[in-house]
């Protein structure tokens, strides 16, 4: 109940928020994100063996990360960081909802589907919720000067709190951190 509440004035703000609605318009209207195939069989190796068993199926699993890279370089954010926000947000589990009605992987509200004028997509496609996703988190860390404490309190709608932010950054370095 304590997150639903924390939550509620952040989706009032972001509802009302013209820019963040333009740049999700422009993220869902936009159609490979490695500078070559090296670098790209080295990375999704890497993250794959990383990644582990949460995601069981080898094909989702490199369909996850691909889309995740891609995505995150689209908005020129850290790929790992990403990684790290999916792996708190929703354990890698694509048809994952939360309490508070978030869904996919990265824990998008599905308010902004009517937001954008795309009511039939689907949080729990893949590709959607990583582009929407992504296009948040990206919002958020411009909107708070490249301060990640806050751009992830924004993202979870605790802002304020060091809770949630930590959990991201300590899972970031202890497992998606690239060595």
């Amino acid at each position: 109940m304590l997150a639903l509440l924390l939550i509620a004035p952040l989706q009032v703000q972001a509802e009302t928020d013209p820019e963040l609605r333009r740049l999700l318009r422009e993220a869902m209207e936009d159609s490979s994100s490695f500078p070559d195939r090296f670098a790209a069989q080295v990375w999704l190796t890497d993250m794959a063996a990383r990644l582990g068993k949460q995601v069981a199926d080898p094909s989702e699993r490199l369909h996850i990360l691909r889309r995740a890279h891609f995505e995150a370089t689209r908005v020129e954010l850290p790929p790992e960081m990403v990684l790290a926000v999916i792996d708190i947000e929703s354990a890698f589990d694509a048809y994952a909802v939360s309490v508070a009605g978030a869904q996919g992987l990265m824990q998008v509200m599905p308010f902004w589907l009517e937001e954008i004028g795309r009511p039939d997509d689907r949080l729990v496609d893949i590709d959607t919720n990583l582009r929407m996703g992504c296009t948040i988190l990206k919002y958020y860390y411009d909107m708070e000067n490249g301060d990640w404490i806050r751009a992830l309190g924004r993202y979870n709608g605790s802002l304020g709190s060091r809770r949630y932010p930590e959990k991201v950054l300590n899972r970031l370095r202890t497992r998606w951190f690239k060595s």
